[in-house]
């Protein structure tokens, strides 16, 4: 098992980077946010891999910025019909912390939100996800990522505790954070919209 690929970028494509690791490269498939996120052509990358094998194609490696999301590529290959291009996809377009509070608080749309995730298949993971995240310490007990840096998690999970302080019950508290959340905003800003959002 390859757990990460450390070593320069050689290049990179739409869905994949190619790391030279003392000579040899290898292609890693990625999702859109990484792409974004990896630093120019040259540097110093390390990515966290998982393997994929399959009769069809071979092996595929798959590459992530952080450990939670291998660990949430995992989840979602896990369920029936989710293959590792639609949870890529997924990846692509929410965090682990936000399909973690997406499940969460049963939410259809934001899941639906990823390409080639119907309202069909975001019912799905609902249905086969939700025992495993809420059981899971990772994801800690409002469904966020506890050890996730980022920002606009933790802004989410502070502004969560707080309505659940104020007595509200964990899916609508989280329900409200996620509809009213955007990029960069505080967690002051997202419990008082969240308030005016649950009094309404």
């Amino acid at each position: 098992m390859i757990a990460y690929v450390k070593g320069n970028i050689a290049y990179i494509d739409m869905q994949s980077v190619v790391i030279d690791v003392g000579g040899v490269g290898y292609m890693v498939h990625v999702s859109a946010n990484t792409i974004g996120a990896l630093p120019p052509t040259g540097d110093i990358v390390q990515l966290f891999t998982y393997l994929q094998t399959s009769e069809n194609t071979g092996q595929t490696l798959y590459g992530f910025l952080t450990r939670e999301e291998v660990k949430m590529f995992s989840l979602l290959i896990s369920v029936s019909g989710i293959g590792a291009k639609v949870a890529t996809a997924i990846l692509g377009t929410l965090s682990p912390a936000d399909i973690a509070m997406s499940v969460t608080a049963e939410d259809v749309v934001a899941l639906s939100k990823a390409p080639g995730v119907g309202k069909k298949t975001a019912h799905r993971l609902l249905l086969e996800l939700k025992d495993k995240i809420a059981t899971d310490d990772t994801w800690g007990a409002t469904g966020i990522v506890t050890n996730n840096s980022s920002f606009a998690s933790s802004e989410k999970q502070d502004a969560i505790l707080a309505l659940l302080t104020l007595g509200y019950e964990r899916t609508e508290a989280t329900q409200a954070v996620l509809e009213v959340a955007e990029l960069d905003m505080e967690s002051g800003a997202i419990i008082r919209l969240a308030l005016k959002k649950l009094m309404r």
